[in-house]
């Protein structure tokens, strides 16, 4: 967030004697001077849902620079606000979420940050096309961002033309252009003891190796097959289909935020509304009925979804304690072979 912003206002700040009102920003509808106060009203509007922890719409206030403020004040005012941004997302506790409507009305203090640099980079770059400016932000800054927020995104050959195709501002070779396109924060789904928090592509590039994901772990996590499902994770993204609510959660537990396995689907659902889910506990939170009540929730939320009708699990034939979580969960036995045998949850009326 900070380095997002000191190149913006180091840029910015070299050309503040120019004529901004008179100039259109890039493929925008608002002028260069317009633009620039956009930038600093999302930073701080960002810093006021995180801060005052808002769940049910924005906070109720607007920025508005002083009368007779020149181009030069409001580049102080783009930093100022992007101080208060990164002071919100260094204090805010990794659970917390507050309220932004795209797509599933709520966002993680990482999310706000990638939304922050994503409306820096990307107006920036609109005031610079206007005002004739060169400008290229840091590749990590651009990785930041897509690994978060785009994760439907294919990683293109470098990251700063892939956020400007994903967002309509740019070409990229052997991609139709982009008309219309949202961030994505990733989906939370609660229960009473639990979380089921959306792995994004950094977090399973983290996870898969041998990073924690952001997450605290309870003692010996993450285990090997947490390990294995984010890498399936993040090669579905690297191929371009990665679609983030059929992809890996991490449960948390709400009593210590401490994460204690994972959950998910293999891919997107089927022609025939199949979806397929696995699952895994580090050893120490078995025997809990935790993996009972994250499979019951995750399963209610595919089974909501139009384009699913069943979720099918497969397990070893050896292994009697998750045959035994699948039967309290409401999924019935349906097939065997020689070493799995296959479970399936039906939508009500479906048999």
């Amino acid at each position: 967030m900070e380095q997002a912003v000191a190149e913006c206002v180091g840029l910015l700040g070299a050309v503040t004697e120019r004529d901004w009102e008179g100039v259109r920003a890039g493929r925008l509808e608002w002028d260069c001077r317009q633009t620039a106060v956009h930038i600093a009203e999302d930073l701080i509007a960002y810093a006021g849902q995180l801060a005052g922890r808002e769940q049910d719409g924005y906070s109720p206030f607007e920025l508005s620079l002083e009368e007779g403020t020149d181009n030069a004040g409001a580049v102080r005012v783009i930093g100022a606000m992007g101080a208060l941004l990164a002071a919100a997302v260094r204090t805010t506790p990794r659970d917390v979420r507050a309220f932004h409507p795209y797509p599933f009305r709520s966002a993680n203090r990482e999310g706000f940050a990638a939304m922050g640099v994503a409306e820096v980079l990307l107006h920036t770059h609109d005031i610079s096309e206007g005002l004739g400016l060169s400008y290229e932000p840091a590749p990590e800054l651009c990785d930041f961002v897509l690994t978060r927020i785009f994760p439907y995104v294919q990683p293109g050959p470098t990251p700063w033309p892939t956020l400007l195709w994903a967002t309509g501002r740019g070409e990229l070779a052997g991609r139709a252009p982009v008309t219309q396109w949202r961030w994505n924060n990733n989906l939370v789904i609660g229960t009473e003891r639990l979380t089921l928090q959306g792995v994004t592509p950094a977090a399973a590039t983290d996870l898969s190796t041998v990073g924690d994901g952001g997450f605290e772990w309870i003692e010996d996590g993450p285990i090997e097959g947490t390990r294995v499902g984010a890498g399936l994770v993040y090669k579905q993204y690297e191929d371009g289909v990665h679609r983030p609510e059929w992809g890996m959660y991490v449960l948390v537990r709400r009593e210590d935020e401490r994460a204690i396995g994972a959950m998910g689907f293999h891919s997107v659902p089927d022609e025939a509304g199949r979806v397929e889910v696995g699952y895994d506990l580090v050893e120490g939170a078995r025997g809990h009925g935790y993996a009972t009540e994250a499979l019951r929730a995750l399963s209610v939320w595919a089974l909501g979804r139009p384009e699913v009708r069943t979720v099918v699990a497969n397990v070893e034939r050896d292994n009697l304690a998750s045959q035994n979580v699948l039967a309290r969960a409401g999924f019935s036995q349906v097939a065997e072979d020689p070493e799995h045998l296959t479970y399936e949850l039906r939508e009500p009326g479906e048999g």
